[in-house]
């Protein structure tokens, strides 16, 4: 085994990435003898397919029947995984993803879980499920979280700002919302059906109201258990300089680009008032050592409520809605210093304007 550390994405240069040296960092039972460490693994993958274009190593690299889990519905095997990378490479040619971090944990079962933050620039210039190609540049953010094992993901959470991209292509996010959720209906189906069972298990579940624990980088589960159950609602919002640094950057849906806490708390505020009873259901927590003493944790969480309130998303309709979502937080004593929060905001809308399709 050598000697050399486990490579940590966010401050190696991708040429390093891309041609590591040294050998095996770390036990990876079952995966192929190349690949150095987990988040070696996760860097090359994504570049052979992707950026070398190699999609078929999909049927390789994702089990048969994988199950990729995402706002607007579920992809179900590699060979769909194929066929949608295939369909996105019509629509964006020159699709880059860069890899601004891979946060990683081990898992019980053999499974090694990640947590990969991507920046895509690509140049719309074929057409795409949002209408014809429009020649636009678009540069997104996309969190895939991905359960592996044995050299294979078998599952994954799949995590795109469609909203910035609908942005960017010159549409409006909320007539795209309203074209696809007349599409759904059309053909019989819709998101809030797709995502009742989801909806009601979150809004079942008992809120924890904990406090930060008093050094959030040793104790990252029951940080995110204070942040989902405690600071991340209308309650806690007035709290929020407990736990984010005053410099703190929120990258959020749709491009949006917040500094201080009092922005990101006059945000959540807006979500608050559009959605009163939402609360959050813990998924997974991963979490790596950044610089120092510093932490970089990635939280899987989902979001339910009710479209109650005015403002963010329009006249209330009284729509279920369900959100699937990742941030990735930088915690540097003992607050968060950066946040990226990526969830998919066009198939948030999809599920209201759904109900007003209904109403």
């Amino acid at each position: 085994m050598s000697k050399l550390p486990i490579t940590q994405v966010a401050i190696t240069d991708l040429s390093d990435m891309l041609d590591p040296l040294g050998g095996r960092r770390m036990d990876l039972p079952g995966f192929d003898p190349e690949f150095v460490d987990f988040p070696d693994y996760i860097i090359r993958i994504t570049d052979w397919i992707w950026h070398e274009r190699n999609v078929e190593l999909c049927s390789k690299y994702y089990d048969e029947n994988c199950l990729v889990h995402t706002l607007a519905g579920p992809i179900i095997g590699a060979q769909t995984v194929i066929d949608n990378t295939y369909a996105t490479m019509e629509a964006f040619p020159d699709r880059v993803l860069d890899a601004d971090n891979v946060i990683w944990s081990e898992d019980d079962d053999g499974i090694l879980y990640s947590s990969h933050l991507i920046t895509s620039k690509m140049t719309n210039l074929g057409p795409s499920e949002f209408g014809p190609a429009t020649g636009k540049k678009v540069r997104v953010r996309t969190i895939a979280d991905c359960a592996v094992k044995a050299n294979k993901i078998v599952e994954e959470w799949l995590v795109r700002d469609y909203a910035a991209m609908v942005q960017q292509m010159g549409f409006s996010v909320d007539e795209i919302a309203t074209k696809l959720a007349t599409n759904d209906l059309s053909m019989g189906g819709s998101l809030l059906e797709m995502h009742k069972g989801s909806h009601i298990s979150v809004m079942e579940q008992h809120i924890d109201k904990r406090l930060k624990p008093d050094h959030p980088e040793q104790s990252p589960v029951e940080f995110a258990k204070a942040m989902l159950g405690h600071y991340l609602t209308p309650d806690g919002l007035s709290h929020l300089s407990d736990v984010y640094d005053f410099r703190v950057s929120g990258l959020y849906p749709g491009s949006q680009d917040f500094y201080g806490h009092d922005e990101l708390g006059a945000y959540w505020n807006l979500l608050f008032e559009a959605i009163p009873d939402a609360r959050f259901r813990l998924e997974h927590v991963a979490d790596i050592p950044y610089m120092g003493e510093a932490r970089d944790i990635a939280v899987r969480w989902s979001f339910a409520g009710h479209h109650t309130g005015s403002g963010l998303y329009g006249a209330p309709t009284g729509c279920p809605v369900y959100i699937l979502g990742v941030s990735q937080w930088r915690v540097i004593n003992g607050r968060i210093r950066e946040d990226v929060t990526v969830w998919d905001d066009v198939a948030v809308r999809r599920q209201i304007e759904t109900a007003r399709l209904n109403q």
